[in-house]
């Protein structure tokens, strides 16, 4: 099992209740795209970030340019509306 913290900003924080939280996720959940799936299959509020709405994220900082994008253990992933504001 892998250990990251989810950091959620602007409307996405608003959604799900939180600024971050830090979550296990199990072998295969190895990339933006299968956390989206993985963290949107608890239900809502995290069932929106399963629905293509053009969120951005970023890996340690490092905005990820693709669903694709890999995650690691201890890695920070963070996730923002398409849109936020300074």
């Amino acid at each position: 099992m892998k250990v990251v913290k989810l950091l959620y900003f602007a409307g996405v924080r608003e959604a799900i209740g939180r600024s971050a939280e830090t979550i296990e996720l199990p072998d295969g959940v190895d990339d933006i795209g299968s956390l989206r799936r993985h963290v949107g299959a608890r239900g809502a509020p995290w069932s929106l970030l399963e629905a293509d709405r053009g969120w951005r994220f970023a890996v340690n900082r490092d905005m990820a340019d693709s669903i694709d994008a890999p995650i690691g253990d201890g890695d920070e992933v963070a996730i923002f509306p398409p849109v936020t504001g300074g």
